[in-house]
């Protein structure tokens, strides 16, 4: 059964962790996924070679010290392909995350890791909050700074 059409249309503003100053705005609705973030997070920034994928509520692991709440983890639909033989991953399938059922608050920040081998790492803020319409564009609405190439261009 298909989630009922959202009223609420979320902008998000997503930079580059290694350089700020690369950014895009993307607008989405709320029964749309965290899956549907990431599409319009790779094509904003203009990849071509899919790879798996996380999100991080509210920071990394890496950016957090070790004792206290670890961050909640949604991942790419793939990495649910095969069961956990130990049966205690903690992480939630981004295709089933709705951006309406993450409770996001405007300002909220939070991590987007793209290509778990080259580590694109994501900071995505939560812009602005408000009602759907027939004149709200959804999407990338605005760029900032050229996209760096997915891969290093190596001369050997």
């Amino acid at each position: 059964m298909k989630a009922a059409r959202s009223d609420t249309c979320y902008l998000f503003k997503v930079n580059l962790k290694s350089a700020r100053r690369i950014w895009r705005t993307i607008a989405l609705r709320g029964d749309q996924t965290l899956d549907d973030l990431h599409e319009a997070i790779f094509g904003a920034f203009d990849r071509d070679d899919p790879h798996l994928y996380s999100f991080y509520f509210p920071k990394a692991p890496s950016r957090r010290p070790q004792s206290g709440r670890a961050p909640k983890e949604y991942t790419a639909p793939p990495m649910f392909d095969d069961t956990d033989p130990f049966g205690d991953e903690d992480r939630f399938n981004a295709s089933e995350a709705t951006i309406d059922g993450l409770r996001l608050k405007e300002g909220q920040r939070f991590e987007y890791l793209f290509d778990f081998g080259d580590s694109w790492w994501h900071e995505v803020v939560v812009e602005m909050m408000g009602p759907t319409g027939p004149d709200v564009r959804y999407g990338v609405i605005e760029k900032r700074g050229a996209s760096p190439p997915q891969y290093e261009d190596v001369d050997e």
